[in-house]
Parts: structure tokens; sequence; C-alpha cells
């Protein structure tokens, strides 16, 4: 990819702040739909969202709930970075991983990004 053309979008929150997590998925679906390749790097409660069904108790009764725009993540092909400190803090299952979510520290965030990135923070 070109310069520019790689996104990374870090998300630190879950259930405890759903407006940031909605708003952590719909940056990196919109860089996403304009051909980007995004990175959700997922850190502190965001590690969650990287479990199958997690998402889908977040803002059930807004527009959008997240579990449709995570579902739109995945499905155009967007990556999670979940750091593997934080996730094993918490006592979580790496067999619970959602589709395209792998385990990785910050050296591979770092690789990612070395050619440029574009970054957002919530």
């Amino acid at each position: 990819m070109a310069n520019g053309d790689r996104v990374i979008v870090g998300c630190t929150h879950g259930e405890e702040d759903p407006d940031r997590v909605v708003t952590a998925y719909l940056t990196a679906v919109a860089a996403l739909d304009q051909g980007k390749d995004v990175v959700m790097w997922l850190t502190v409660e965001g590690v969650r969202l990287a479990l199958r069904g997690y998402a889908d108790g977040i803002r059930v009764d807004l527009d959008p709930p997240v579990a449709r725009v995570h579902g739109q993540f995945i499905e155009r092909a967007g990556h999670f970075y979940v750091c593997p400190i934080c996730f094993k803090e918490r006592d979580l299952d790496e067999q619970e991983l959602v589709e395209n979510a792998e385990l990785k520290g910050a050296t591979p965030l770092i690789e990612f990004a070395a050619e440029g990135a574009t970054t957002f923070s919530y």
C-alpha cells in the first residue's frame, strides 16, 4: 500500500463507554470504505471487543448498534490487533477471538505504521 493508505484506530473502551466504541468503529469502517488498510488497536477494556458476542450488547437500542458496525468492520476485512498484555491480564480466552483478530503487541503495530499511517484514538 502507498503511504497514507494505512489507518490505525485505537480503542481503549468497551461497554463502559459505548459512544467512544461506536465512534471508533464508524471511523474504521469509513476508512475501509475508502480502500484503506485498517487496524483497530485494542487495548485496556477495548480488548473485549475482539471477543465473539461481546459487541452484541452495546448500544442495542441506539442507531447504530455496535454489533452492526462491528460486523461491517469484519466483513470489509478490517484487522484487530489485540494487546496481548491487556488481554491476558483480564484472563480472557484466545479461542474466543473473532475473525481477523490476533494478539499482537506494540512491535507489530509499529511495523504496520512504519511507512506511515493515519491514527485515531478513542
